[in-house]
C-alpha cells in the first residue's frame, strides 16, 4: 500500500511558476514509477509526466514539454513537479500516482492516487 499526499497548488498568473510535491508513505516508494496527471472541469484525467523508480527515465505530455520538470527524491519519499511558464490552459486539479505497470502514460498504469491539488492560472 502506498498513500500519496499532494501539496503546492494555488493561484498564479500566466507566465508564473509553481512547484508541486507529492509525499508518499511506505518503505517501497523507490520501487514505484511515479506520475503526475491533471483533470480540468468537464474533461478526462490526462497524463502530464512520469518518472521511473530510479529517476533515470522521464516522459512528458507534449503540452508541457519544455515547461514542466518531474523529479524525485527517494530518500524523502517525495516526487516533484516544477511548472514554469504556466498558461491558463494548465488550470486543473493535479494528481500524483504510483504504479508498477509498464504502462506509464495512462491512468490504468497506476494503482495508487493522491487526492489532488488545485492549480489555477489566471490570464
Amino acid at each position: 500500500q502506498v498513500q500519496l499526499v499532494e501539496s503546492g497548488g494555488g493561484l498564479v498568473q500566466a507566465g508564473g511558476s509553481l512547484r508541486l510535491s507529492c509525499a508518499a508513505s511506505g518503505r517501497t516508494f523507490s520501487s514505484y514509477t511515479m506520475g503526475w496527471f491533471r483533470q480540468a472541469p468537464g474533461k478526462e484525467r490526462e497524463f502530464v509526466a512520469t518518472i521511473s523508480w530510479s529517476g533515470g527515465s522521464t516522459a512528458y505530455a507534449d503540452s508541457v514539454k519544455g515547461r514542466f520538470t518531474i523529479s524525485r527524491d527517494n530518500a524523502k519519499n517525495t516526487v516533484y513537479l516544477q511548472m514554469n511558464s504556466l498558461k491558463p490552459e494548465d488550470t486543473a486539479v493535479y494528481y500524483c500516482a504510483a504504479g508498477l505497470s509498464v504502462v506509464v502514460t495512462a491512468t490504468r498504469g497506476y494503482a495508487y492516487w493522491g487526492q489532488g491539488t488545485q492549480v489555477t492560472v489566471s490570464s
